[in-house]
């Protein structure tokens, strides 16, 4: 299917009618049966709360489960085997920060005569054209202006330079990554040893400070361990369990011929990278993780993560509203891991500062009245397990990425899962009045490099 093309196979439509009477009638039962039947409303607080119980049981199974991505074979191609690669990178609005990434682009360790590397730039962006000019690309790497066009999103400038790519695979990077420079052979291996079934593999992406002292460390800090949990536990824990995921903003290695096939990107959603996971598992093929890594900037202060995040938020409630219009190749598996990875997020964040405001209250109340605290066995169950899942998995992801994260930052999640709400609510406001607005994160080019330990000292260098 051409979901570029299709109508409820994109984003382009928010909910289809089917959709939207459904969820309409829902509310409306809910609502109606609660005031009728108030014991109703006791059984749906039971429901959550085992929900949410079974997702942190998830969460602590992960750790179980995960281990580092297996290495590729050190065994490489000679020179002139080495299969074509098309690096892209789709900017806005990047004129400070792009000679960064040229030169980190560079720095990538692959045959030159094997690479091709498309800057993918929007027409009216004169400030970021004019620095490329002004540049002295690598031979493989080209300005590709994309013309202008509806909707003027990352994944329509992909669309357009995959049209172009002669690679027989394709990855992308964003404004600030710094990429592994062997992440590009570790791929390719993995995908020789994988087989034909795999069609994307995920490098993790991990954060690293602005500047040595920076001016808000606990949410970025906040935001690195997200990161961690994600792509140090999450994901390679997903893999083996042979299990679809969200894919990444950025570091996807694909099989170009897939990607064709799937029509590229829904240019329409504006998390492309969660719904393309999807559906690549749909079509019958697999996805995977390596080890190199990409690093990352955190997004800033508030007023820079709240938009990057209601983004995010937003794509996921677009991700999942088209991914449960039709059945055909989810199977169960896939509907877990839709549920347990786009749902679980959404309906945590949706509930964050509701449950933590009542808690509170509880507390508070019981304090006054001199007594303890008076909640349920399984209400403390969910509360001390939940959080400790939390606080456990990224604790375990952090350590793996090497990111601190202490008592002080266990202790912030608190006021930051406040933040994940207020962005869910901005969201919700956002997929009716804007679906397809794009919040652009301005990147900035002040970051202090880090020198990390080669965890992965074999995999790919036995081939360059």
């Amino acid at each position: 299917m051409d979901y570029q093309q299709a109508g409820t196979g994109s984003a382009r439509i928010t909910l289809t009618r089917v959709q939207a009477i459904s969820i309409g009638f829902a509310l409306t039962f809910g609502v109606v049966v609660a005031a009728a039947v108030p014991r109703f409303a006791g059984w749906l607080l039971i429901s959550t709360q085992v929900g949410f119980l079974t997702l942190a049981a998830w969460r602590l199974g992960l750790i179980a489960v995960q281990a580092s991505a297996p290495k590729a074979s050190s065994a490489g191609w000679r020179h002139e085997d080495w299969p074509r690669y098309t690096i892209v990178a789709a900017l806005y609005h990047e004129a400070q920060i792009l000679p960064h990434l040229v030169e980190r682009l560079d720095a990538i360790d692959y045959p030159r005569d094997r690479l091709q590397g498309f800057l993918a730039l929007e027409a009216d962006d004169h400030a970021t054209i004019a620095a490329a000019s002004q540049l002295k690309l690598p031979d493989w790497l080209s300005v590709l202006v994309v013309p202008p066009g509806t909707p003027k999103t990352k994944p329509r400038a992909l669309n357009y330079a995959l049209a172009r790519a002669t690679g027989d695979f394709l990855t992308i990077y964003d404004a600030e990554d710094d990429p592994d420079p062997l992440q590009l052979k570790e791929a390719a291996m993995k995908f020789r040893d994988e087989g034909d079934a795999l069609a994307c593999v995920q490098a993790p992406l991990r954060i690293r400070s602005r500047q040595k002292n920076s001016p808000h460390p606990l949410l970025d800090r906040q935001f690195a361990a997200e990161y961690a949990a994600l792509f140090e536990i999450t994901l390679p824990a997903m893999t083996r369990l042979g299990l679809p995921f969200p894919l990444g903003g950025t570091s996807n290695h694909f099989r170009v011929s897939v990607l064709r096939a799937l029509g590229g990107w829904d240019s329409w959603n504006v998390t492309e990278d969660a719904d393309l996971g999807f559906r690549i598992w749909r079509s019958g093929f697999r996805l995977g993780v390596i080890s190199r890594p990409t690093y990352e900037t955190p997004p800033g202060p508030v007023r820079l993560w709240l938009p990057q995040r209601t983004r995010w938020l937003k794509g996921y409630l677009q991700t999942l509203a088209v991914h449960t219009r039709w059945t055909e190749g989810m199977g169960w598996r896939g509907w877990a891991a839709l549920i347990l990875t786009i749902g679980a997020g959404l309906g945590s964040a949706a509930v964050h500062a509701g449950c933590m405001a009542w808690v509170a209250v509880v507390c508070l109340m019981s304090a006054m009245d001199r007594q303890l605290p008076s909640l349920s066995v399984l209400g403390w169950a969910v509360l001390i397990v939940g959080v400790a899942a939390a606080w456990i998995t990224k604790h375990r992801g952090a350590r793996i990425a090497g990111t601190p994260y202490g008592l002080l930052d266990m202790a912030a999640s608190l006021p930051y899962w406040f933040l994940l709400s207020l962005a869910f609510m901005h969201a919700a406001v956002r997929l009716a009045l804007e679906p397809h607005r794009w919040d652009k994160t301005p990147h900035q080019d002040h970051v202090e490099p880090i020198i990390v330990a080669d965890a992965y000292p074999d995999a790919g260098r036995a081939a360059a």
